[in-house]
């Protein structure tokens, strides 16, 4: 059974979708499902860079841990195992995004940079941006470090996406990268979150906290087939 996550913030005009460990990250699978091709889908080399791409339609993988596109009939996307997908598209100007935001990704403000990016390249509006901010490791499995804390802080400012236990700190980051977009201009009923944590839910997503050590990779896709 295939196990798909369909955001109802972006309409009709869109496909996007977050999976699970079935079909993953399998690009020959999400092709046959969306009935395109194979090379239709575009997935980058990801790093844990703040660096931001644009998709002209060249096949060759880049690094990158965020893409951006205007071209149609086409799927880009990232993929993960506990970091943060989050889907972005302005039904003005029509341009889509893909975000993978880890912790070091939420720390240099990629989603932000993103956003920027859509609105130098396309003159997109933050407030004609929605977001979709995908399944991953939630606070109550997420125990980092004071120096991770604080560098999440630093990048996204003041909010309730962090708590102290002790001498252990617990991050949310896919509240963070909501505070992140709404910093941007995104309007808070464009912005769709998915709760759940791929760590509670090891039968359902890969979870690299879970497995404690290398494991498979779910993604998050959009495109305007």
């Amino acid at each position: 059974m295939h196990r798909m996550i369909v955001p109802g913030v972006f309409g009709p005009r869109v496909t996007a979708f977050f999976t699970g460990k079935d079909p993953g990250a399998d690009i020959p699978v999400i092709a046959r499902l969306m009935k395109i091709d194979v090379g239709s889908v575009y997935l980058p080399i990801q790093k844990h860079t703040d660096r931001v791409m644009y998709f002209d339609g060249t096949r060759e993988p880049r690094i990158a841990d965020a893409v951006v596109t205007d071209r149609r009939g086409v799927l880009v996307g990232v993929q993960v195992a506990d970091c943060v997908p989050v889907l972005l598209f302005d039904s003005e100007r029509r341009v889509i995004a893909a975000v993978h935001a880890g912790w070091r990704g939420t720390a240099t403000g990629i989603l932000a940079k993103t956003i920027r990016f859509m609105s130098d390249r396309f003159a997109c509006r933050p407030a004609d941006i929605s977001a979709a901010i995908g399944p991953s490791i939630g606070r109550c499995c997420y125990a980092v470090d004071h120096d991770v804390k604080e560098a999440v802080v630093r990048a996204t400012g003041p909010g309730d996406y962090h708590l102290s236990i002790g001498e252990k700190f617990f991050l949310d980051l896919r509240s963070a990268n909501k505070h992140q977009a709404l910093s941007s201009g995104i309007p808070a009923g464009r912005i769709w979150v998915a709760d759940v944590c791929t760590s509670c839910n090891p039968d359902r997503f890969f979870s690299y906290r879970y497995a404690k050590g290398p494991t498979g990779r779910q993604g998050a896709f959009i495109g305007m087939l």
